[in-house]
């Protein structure tokens, strides 16, 4: 997994890729302009931050999550051995925000508020994601948000446990996905079946129409 986010607005020209989980107890070491994050127990490598990274890699847009392609992680790979890091990237070109369909849902069996679902994403893949949304529904077409997904707010999207059951991704409401004018409420986002296809990546510009004030 290659999780990679740039926002040179607030960060400065600096690339921040993840390849693991944060953990509570991490450590950095420093060699020319990149960082290595690593686990300070078991010295596995989280992630790398790449300072000045304008000089390795041209065509970085956006403020956020960005997809790199083939070409620029092997000019990362090669910095990397470069300045004399083990650890390379691998290429990650899914994509995390997918349209799902909610083919199963009962009820969480330690909860009387969360429903644990059976939904259909991309390549054909049934996740079970537990949902706390009051309109959660069986039936529903929905936006997954995948393990390694960032969210608007910069938070990460890793697979887990709520009150001990799996939930790979999480079912998103259109506010959490900060599309203009979401309502300001709880409850998932459904999509409707005329417009967005189960397994299509979620296209956010097309999106931000849906709730347009007339």
């Amino acid at each position: 997994m290659l999780i990679s986010s740039y926002n040179p607005e607030h960060l400065g020209d600096v690339l921040i890729t993840m390849i693991k989980p944060d953990v509570a107890k991490q450590s950095s070491e420093k060699k020319e302009n990149v960082v290595r994050i690593f686990n300070r127990e078991t010295n596995e490598t989280i992630g790398y931050n790449f300072f000045d990274v304008s000089e390795t890699l041209t065509g970085l847009n956006g403020q956020g999550q960005v997809l790199l392609t083939a070409d620029q992680v092997k000019l990362l790979n090669e910095l990397l051995t470069k300045v004399g890091f083990e650890d390379l990237l691998e290429e990650d070109q899914t994509p995390k925000f997918v349209v799902g369909y909610v083919e199963e849902m009962e009820a969480h069996p330690d909860s009387d508020h969360l429903h644990v679902t059976k939904t259909r994403v991309d390549n054909d893949q049934v996740l079970q994601i537990v949902c706390g949304a009051p309109n959660i529904e069986q039936g529903q077409t929905v936006v997954v948000a995948k393990e390694g997904a960032m969210m608007p707010t910069g938070a990460m999207i890793w697979n887990g446990k709520l009150r001990g059951v799996e939930s790979d991704g999480m079912i998103c409401s259109a506010r959490e996905l900060g599309l203009p004018n979401a309502p300001q409420k709880r409850g998932i986002l459904v999509l409707p079946t005329d417009e967005y296809h189960v397994g299509d990546e979620f296209d956010f510009d097309k999106a931000a129409t849906l709730f347009t004030k007339n």
